[in-house]
Formats: structure tokens, sequence, C-alpha cells
């Protein structure tokens, strides 16, 4: 009996430090529309030189890609296991429907970049994971978006800066809250898009980060 309580001591220790390693991602799932301090992270620099972006900017081209194997989901199941996941627009081709929102949303965030350095944005979502109507109608969950971000010169072509993997976070209500969220025309793509333009807005704020491993959120079960 003693051995077992070992045992078990020892394998909960475990599971708690496991957790701990976890990244805080509830630290970064705060509404854009309340506070200044946006719900998205950019992955650890490693050790590799550091080039610096331009302070002036002017966005000349947006090319944004969506591989077509990532994988879609319909299930009306909390958590589907898939890359693309998104129940804010009518069943159609899910992999076009999320290169507009990007190529949407970065434009509208750049509109008013009229800087000396013409760039080039190249976009590659690697994962646009939004909630089901499952999740939406109860306990809500986070419109969990994922994309690499290079920055190049219009003249040259050439990169500015080592592409960026961003991972960005923004709260999915639930419930009631999303009923009244969707009668006063605050929608999930409405929110979605807006929140993408605030995060680009700020990455192209960044003077430079050097690449790194992406990092993967923690899988969870359906």
């Amino acid at each position: 009996m003693k051995t077992l309580k070992v045992i078990a001591a020892i394998g909960l220790g475990a599971m708690v430090s496991a957790c701990s390693s976890v990244p805080d991602i509830a630290s970064r799932n705060a509404p854009f529309e309340a506070t200044p301090q946006l719900a998205f992270q950019q992955v650890a620099p490693d050790a590799q030189p550091q080039m610096a972006l331009p302070q002036s900017l002017k966005v000349s081209a947006i090319n944004v890609r969506v591989p077509g194997n990532l994988k879609v989901s319909e299930a009306n199941v909390y958590y589907p296991r898939a890359d693309i996941v998104w129940r804010g627009e009518p069943i159609g081709n899910r992999h076009a429907q999320v290169q507009k929102i990007f190529e949407q949303a970065f434009l509208h965030g750049t509109r008013d970049m009229q800087g000396t350095s013409d760039v080039v944005l190249d976009v590659e979502v690697t994962r646009f994971h939004s909630v089901t109507e499952k999740t939406r109608y109860s306990v809500g969950g986070v419109h969990n978006m994922e994309f690499n971000l290079t920055v190049r010169s219009a003249a040259t072509g050439l990169p500015l800066a080592p592409t960026r993997q961003v991972e960005a976070n923004l709260p999915a209500f639930g419930g009631k809250q999303a009923l009244e969220a969707d009668r006063r025309g605050q929608t999930q793509i409405v929110r979605v898009s807006g929140y993408l333009a605030e995060v680009i807005r700020q990455e192209l704020a960044k003077p430079s980060v050097a690449p790194a491993p992406k990092r993967k959120l923690a899988a969870l079960t359906e």
C-alpha cells in the first residue's frame, strides 16, 4: 500500500510539473476591444542575428497563402482536431474564407501606413481554429490563429527581417454573451477581422525578431 502511495505521489508531481511548463495561454486571451495589450504571442527568438525593419513602412502588397493540406473540420463537437475550424460564415470553402479574412483584415490594418519604405507582406496561415456551434452556444472558447509573416522590400523582393511566427488568440463569446454580441453586430467575422487588423499593426511596429521553432498548443480531447 505504501508503495502504491509513493508511485501515485510521483505521478501527480510529474503532472503538475508538466502543466507548469506549458505556456500561459490565458494571460494572452484578452479581448482587443477592452485592453491595449493584445492577446497574441511572438515565439521567443533564438540566438541568430536580428535584422531591423524600417521604421516608416508603406504596405504595397499583401500575399496570403492558406495551404491546401490544412485539415478542415465541420464536426459539431466541443474541440475538433483540425487546423481550420470556422463557423462564422455559411459552410463552403473554408480555406478560401480564411484567406479572405486575412487579406481584408491586413489590408484594413495597414491602409493608414504611408511611410517611405514600400514593403510586401507574405503571410502563410498555419492554423485558424475558431469555435463550433456546440461550443459557441454553451461555454465559449478561443479564436486561435497562427501564421508566418515575412516582410520584403517591394523594390528588391528581399526579406527585410527573418520570418515571424505569430500566434493570435481572441476570446470567443459563448451562450448569452455570443447572442448579445450578434445583436450588436459584433459577429464572429467582425470581431476576428478587427482583431487581426490590430495584430498586424502591432507586428509591423516591432523592429525585428529572429526565427525560432514553432511551438504547438497542448492537444485537447473532443
